[in-house]
């Protein structure tokens, strides 16, 4: 069994600092580590060695002190280390840096290729899938647990997915990314780190491994930064101190419904940018394609937040919106889709394709994109669209910017992809080169613009393609109680953070949800100790919500946390610690232990409510 391990060094994001005035990153001085996610790939190749023999060969592309990040993965059990270290690779973007890792591979006799699902500085999550494209590679992405029968030269795992996770199998060789749960993140030892220093370690140059400089590099990047950007806070940062606890509580929910709380609410959507309507001239295609995902009976709301935002474009741009539906049932979606902006629906629609499946998915797309040509191409950043966009950017050569925060046109038409990095303290403006401009972006971030009824779109059927095919074979969905259409929809949301104190406090979180109607999310560090499961996580590393009202009990305000409530309406903090910065980005605070704050703020909502009625 040969297992390769592509691994990032990455700076670590506490210790970065912006600075508004020059809109940089100060990185001197700055201490680098391996990203939390590679850490869990080297620990899961290390016990599959283990248990089936072989080797395990560590592979990084970066400057000469990248190399310390392989002698760290060695001391943790792997056998060799690759590193790419050449002045031509430096600026890679996400297709260049895959380009570079694939060229390496391509020298490597291996089985299994894993990587961590994404880093913790630009939290992309798509070099895993672009390498596994430009190596023609079965991908399991966000993989929670892998199993491989070496005889039957098979690998099974559960990825995770927005609603639970799948049980899914695929021939060897193939491509796995590591979700949090795949193996503890591990640590090693000062001796290890020593004995490793002995251990061989390869740096190899763009030429040795046959790679056009051309294709890598700044100039081989089909996406650029133009920019930096601070992520400002705007909310009226109130803390309640009124003479007594009961009194903050009477406040803070006469407040609330004032508002609108068990009623109309007064606001009609989360706040958001006023929007651009005048008319920008481009060169070239104009066409803005949305790829479309639904549940059910249902499309999701991110779909109809990328129809606005894509409606928007077009008419600045003079043109026109298609939706692209994929999968059994798609055309019941046509009228749905054009009432929130569409002219066109693409779909592909049959009973072959009832579930997703990303390589034929990825040959249907971009089959549809090489035939039809658009400027554009927009996809939900769910697991669904973080799987499958990275996939369709490497077969087509495209630039990507993943899990965008917003999207908007520069004054020579270009669409500028507001993406947030080093964990949401910035946002770095990025543009492609390549046509179409793509990218995914987070749900709960945009806002959804009224239906028209009277709007009717042209549908098209597109052509499924003899090319696809599929490797990869779901055994078995899994559905958790954590639905998420119910995060996506839900107008109020109950947020748990450590502060609660453990897991056996769930039940006040839970009574206070169920006395607002709410639905109830966790912060990493909640879901990380187990006592929700990961789709009930919100933030960086989770999902983008936008209740009209959040409740954050007893979480501390990171922000990895925060950027995830960015469109909140409301944020109504509660935390025993009032130097916490959930002060800072909350609308109203209460200073207190939430197990003395909650129950009481239960009781006299449950009293409010039924005064409502």
């Amino acid at each position: 069994m040969n297992i390769v391990v592509c691994i990032k060094q990455v700076p670590l994001v506490w210790a970065m600092k912006f600075d508004p005035a020059a809109k940089t990153l100060q990185r001197e001085g700055v201490p680098s580590e391996v990203s939390s996610f590679d850490l869990r790939a080297v620990a899961k190749a290390v016990d599959l060695k283990r248990k089936h023999r072989g080797e395990v060969v560590v592979l990084t592309m970066g400057p000469p002190q990248a190399r310390k990040a392989l002698e760290e993965c060695i001391a943790l059990g792997a056998d060799r280390g690759i590193h790419l270290c050449d002045a031509a690779l430096a600026g890679s973007d996400t297709l260049a840096t895959a380009r570079a890792l694939a060229a390496a591979l391509r020298r490597e006799k291996f089985d299994l290729i894993l990587c961590g699902r994404h880093s913790v500085d630009a939290e992309t999550g798509q070099v895993g899938p672009e390498v596994a494209e430009l190596l023609d590679l079965p991908q399991i992405t966000a993989a929670r647990t892998v199993e491989i029968d070496v005889a039957a030269r098979r690998v099974r795992a559960e990825r995770e997915t927005d609603l639970g996770h799948d049980l899914v199998e695929a021939p060897l060789p193939v491509l796995v990314s590591a979700a949090e749960d795949l193996a503890p993140e591990p640590e090693w030892t000062r001796e290890q780190l020593d004995a490793a220093r002995h251990k061989p370690i390869a740096t190899l140059t763009a030429a040795e491994i046959g790679l056009d400089v051309a294709q890598v590099g700044l100039s081989g990047s089909p996406t650029r930064v133009a920019g930096l950007e601070a992520v400002a806070t705007k909310r009226l940062a109130k803390v309640l101190a009124s003479p007594t606890l009961e009194d903050s509580i009477d406040e803070l929910i006469a407040t609330l419904l004032d508002r609108g709380l068990f009623g109309e609410w007064t606001e009609h959507d989360p706040p958001s940018e006023v929007n651009d309507t005048s008319r920008v001239e481009r060169s070239g295609a104009k066409d803005v394609w949305v790829y479309a995902e639904w549940i059910g009976a249902t499309l999701r709301p991110i779909t109809l937040e990328l129809i606005t935002k894509a409606r928007a474009l077009a008419d600045r741009l003079g043109s026109s919106v298609t939706a692209v539906a994929i999968g059994e049932g798609a055309t019941t979606f046509a009228d749905r889709l054009a009432q929130a902006g569409a002219d066109t629906v693409l779909v592909a629609d049959a009973a072959g394709l009832a579930a997703y499946d990303t390589e034929i998915h990825a040959t249907v797309l971009s089959d549809a994109i090489r035939i039809n040509a658009p400027g554009i191409v927009l996809i939900p950043s769910t697991a669904i669209g973080r799987d499958l966009a990275p996939r369709v950017a490497g077969r087509l050569g495209l630039g990507l910017t993943g899990d965008c925060l917003d999207l908007e046109l520069d004054g020579a038409g270009r669409l500028r992809q507001l993406k947030p990095a080093f964990g949401g303290s910035i946002v770095s403006p990025i543009l492609s080169r390549t046509v179409p401009e793509m990218a995914t972006v987070r749900p709960g971030v945009l806002p959804i613009g009224a239906a028209d009824p009277s709007r009717r779109a042209h549908v098209e059927k597109l052509a499924l393609g003899i090319t696809a095919r599929s490797r990869l074979r779901v055994l078995e969905r899994f559905v958790t109680t954590a639905s998420a259409t119910e995060l996506d929809e839900a107008e109020v949301v109950v947020g748990v953070g450590k502060g609660l104190g453990d897991r056996g406090q769930l039940s006040l979180a839970e009574r206070l949800a169920a006395t607002l109607g709410a639905a109830i999310c966790a912060t990493r560090d909640v879901t990380d100790a187990g006592w929700l499961e990961r789709q009930y996580q919100v933030g960086f590393t989770g999902r983008s919500i936008a209740p009209r009202l959040y409740f954050a009990l007893g979480i501390r305000g990171a922000v990895y946390h925060m950027v995830g409530v960015r469109r909140a309406g409301l944020i109504v903090a509660i935390n025993h610690d009032p130097k916490a910065p959930i002060f800072r980005g909350a609308d109203y605070g209460i200073v207190g232990k939430v197990a003395d704050v909650v129950p009481l703020l239960t009781a006299k909502l449950a009293r409010a409510r039924e005064a409502r009625r």
